[in-house]
């Protein structure tokens, strides 16, 4: 058995390493001093919004909202002359309970045929790490813009070996008070605190 796993594992060394040096380094890179800077626009398909709140102080529910859309300008030498705006349609909102969806896309939550976006805009972006920032901006959602900090990580660099689009991948994390958008629902048996945590994959624009 020992015997078959190492032949097995030396089989598939052996065939990594047979693959094309150009398929091989289009492994991502981790590495931040490798990204390139541009234009960048957001890869909706893998990017997602994910919240968190409160229930009831039994459990925490989850939920989620796609389709984003928006740009990154990068300056990979200077990142706090970077600019990002981001865009996310209302109605995509998802927590696996249609019923619920239905009333969070209702003018008692997030209305969204009135307020069927929302926007961040960032103000300022403050490198912490060679691997992290703090992201400043204005957040515009039900109607009502208030300034938020996100803490942002880089993920990785490269080109998607299936699309191959060269692609940046963030993870981003942050917390906001619903009720200070006007969204105050049930507050506080429902938790007024929303727990964020944003996915982002950017591919670089065509020159």
């Amino acid at each position: 058995m020992l015997c078959r796993s190492f032949y097995r594992s030396l089989a598939l060394g052996a065939a990594l390493l047979a693959l094309p040096l150009s398929t091989r380094a289009q492994a991502p890179n981790p590495d931040p001093s490798a990204v390139q800077t541009g234009a960048y626009k957001i890869e909706s398909h893998h990017t997602r919004i994910l919240f968190s709140v409160n229930h009831m102080g039994f459990t925490t529910w989850y939920g989620d909202f796609t389709g984003a859309a928006g740009t990154l300008v990068l300056d990979a030498k200077a990142p706090s002359l970077s600019r990002l705006d981001l865009t996310i349609p209302v109605a995509s909102v998802s927590t696996t309970n249609q019923t619920l969806d239905a009333e969070l896309k209702g003018p008692q939550w997030l209305d969204a045929e009135k307020f069927p976006t929302i926007s961040f805009h960032a103000t300022k972006i403050v490198q912490t790490g060679p691997r992290t920032a703090d992201v400043v901006g204005d957040l515009t959602f039900h109607g009502v813009t208030r300034p938020v900090e996100l803490e942002a990580k880089f993920n990785a660099s490269g080109v998607n070996m299936l699309d191959k689009a060269y692609t940046i991948g963030f993870e981003v994390s942050g917390q906001l008070k619903r009720s200070d958008f006007g969204v105050k629902t049930y507050v506080p048996l429902i938790g007024d605190d929303v727990n964020l945590i944003i996915s982002a994959a950017f591919e670089k624009s065509a020159q």
